[in-house]
């Protein structure tokens, strides 16, 4: 068992670059990951958000990379978004400061200058392409990337992937690759649809579990039963509280997104929204400001879950309970990243209880339930049991595949039978102070 980052028999410049970066102690599924990947095997790995995946097969590569003295293209990492692209390019940035190893992130969006600079990366030099599958199979099928050298694929966040409908995307790309190289993935859940194309993809897999679908133990969890027509005024009493100062609110479309938007903007927080009309270089400098802290306030939809890596994010909405339950696991790790603490709160509607106990379900405990405030007015009764009709199939739980409710699945659900009343009790949390600004920026 490794204690430290020495005791894999790193190249001195990538131990250097990890102790400029204050990397001191791997992670569990670094400490799994990392010596299956130094030894060429093929890897399936199931790791929760925030827990250092991207280090845990990064690192290993670029040292092989390294060690071999490796010209050209080498490795491929797919992923499902341009913002997760991006953030995985600027870690290897840090990771590659006192060594020779470049990268660059290739994704949808941008001017003709953008396309001739990923496709002169992929002809020319790039020894790391971290791609979303749409983009890429574009400047395949130009003509002018070659990816028959390719020694490392990478699928990181796969299951996203699947779920985004990149699966034929993904099967057109691999058909590029030589059948020779290693391949890896890693993904926070592992659904049918996953196994299969592991088992397509792969020679022999290794097959780590890591913590799979569980959130972060300093996240206290809590839930308000609210009508929709209450939640713009519940939002404004919990920010109103001034227990926060760093937010993301999820909401599930971009047009609710979008008013949610204006009707917080006048509250004078620090705020934008976060959604897919956005350019992305203003999706880009929105990032970067509340990474900065001169955003107080994100509002997004499930694009945000996954694609964003900052710490000290104190408070954590879900304005709508998610409509996966793996997604409330990914949204909600946003907060009490590296150690740290946070709060997680979701509404729940009269119509979404069901859903809502499948997240109860899959993490094998009952979030407690907060009573809206009084003038507010009064909330629906949780009876999650009565499962609206517009829910019949049901929603995926885990690993299990979707089925309809039956008494076999009653029987077993993990989560408690009878279910508590509402608590009065105001939302807890990090005692920061929330700054308001006098003239709030205008859209």
């Amino acid at each position: 068992m490794s204690s430290t980052f020495n005791d894999f028999n790193f190249n001195a410049g990538l131990l250097d670059s990890l102790n400029s970066m204050g990397f001191n102690k791997p992670t569990p599924i670094q400490i799994e990951a990392i010596p299956v990947i130094m030894s060429n095997k093929d890897l399936v790995a199931c790791a929760q958000t925030g827990t250092g995946k991207t280090a845990a097969y990064m690192l290993p590569i670029l040292n092989k990379i390294i060690e071999s003295n490796t010209d050209g293209l080498d490795t491929l990492v797919l992923v499902p978004t341009r913002e997760l692209a991006i953030q995985i390019d600027q870690q290897i940035e840090g990771f590659s400061y006192f060594i020779n190893v470049s990268s660059i992130a290739v994704y949808g969006g941008g001017d003709g200058a953008t396309w001739d600079q990923q496709r002169k990366a992929l002809t020319d030099g790039a020894n790391i392409v971290i791609a979303t599958p749409g983009r890429l199979l574009a400047q395949l099928q130009s003509g002018t990337a070659n990816l028959t050298k390719i020694k490392h694929l990478v699928l990181d966040e796969a299951d996203r992937m699947l779920d985004m409908g990149f699966y034929d995307d993904i099967v057109r790309v691999i058909s590029y690759l030589p059948t020779e190289r290693q391949t890896i993935m890693f993904s926070a859940t592992m659904p049918t649809k996953m196994r299969a194309l592991a088992n397509k993809l792969m020679v022999d897999p290794q097959q780590i579990n890591i913590a799979i679908s569980k959130p972060a133990a300093g996240i206290l969890q809590q839930a308000y039963l609210v009508y929709e027509e209450q939640k713009n005024k519940l939002i404004k009493h919990i920010l109103a509280s001034g227990n926060f100062n760093s937010i993301i609110i999820f909401s599930s479309t971009k047009e609710h997104v979008k008013k949610l938007e204006r009707d917080l903007s006048n509250m004078g927080f620090s705020l934008k929204g976060f959604h897919s009309d956005l350019e992305q270089e203003e999706r880009e400098e929105i990032m970067r400001a509340f990474k900065s802290r001169q955003l107080q306030m994100l509002i997004g939809t499930d694009i945000l879950s996954r694609g964003i890596d900052i710490d000290g994010i104190d408070l954590v909405i879900n304005a709508e309970v998610p409509g996966d339950a793996e997604n409330y696991i990914h949204r909600i790790g946003r907060t009490a990243r590296a150690a740290t603490t946070g709060t997680a709160i979701t509404f729940i509607s009269d119509t979404d209880q069901y859903k809502f106990l499948q997240i109860e379900n899959l993490i094998g405990r009952e979030i407690e339930k907060l009573t809206i405030p009084i003038e507010i007015g009064e909330g629906p009764v949780y009876e999650p049991e009565k499962k609206p009709k517009h829910q019949a199939k049901g929603y995926s739980n885990g690993s299990k595949s979707k089925s309809s409710s039956n008494s076999s699945s009653s029987n077993n659900r993990s989560a408690p039978k009878e279910h508590s009343k509402p608590i009065h009790r105001e939302p807890s949390g990090i005692k920061h102070t929330i700054v308001k600004k006098p003239n709030p920026p205008q859209e």
